[in-house]
């Protein structure tokens, strides 16, 4: 569990076994499996996929929320976002190591590479 900050907003993010269903529920693709696709952003940033990195943050920071808590669809949560700077890598790489350090018993983020 971490908070991040895109633009002014504190973004708490939690990567846990609901993030996988609000993921799966959401964009009807499994978050793991397109998380292994997109390992490569440590090594090579050009590899990264914007709209990717934002529904990966909106199904953890809505699993953050919890179950039964208020939370927006991805649309309107995205709406709400007043600016994202995909040139900040330390938000990039936390989004990326909360992932990998939920996700992945050894981690395929930005640790260890």
């Amino acid at each position: 569990m971490r908070t991040i900050k895109i633009g002014e907003k504190e973004i708490g993010l939690k990567a846990t076994p609901l993030a996988l269903v609000y993921y799966k529920q959401a964009f009807g693709s499994d978050l793991v499996g397109d998380l292994v696709k997109m390992q490569d952003i440590a090594k090579d940033p050009s590899k990264i996929d914007s709209v990717f990195l934002l529904q990966v943050t909106w199904a953890m920071a809505k699993a953050y929320e919890g179950v039964g808590k208020k939370f927006p669809d991805f649309m309107n949560w995205v709406a709400d976002l007043e600016s994202f700077d995909f040139t900040d890598i330390d938000v990039i790489n936390a989004i990326m190591d909360e992932a990998s350090d939920g996700f992945f018993r050894r981690g395929i983020g930005t640790k260890g590479k």
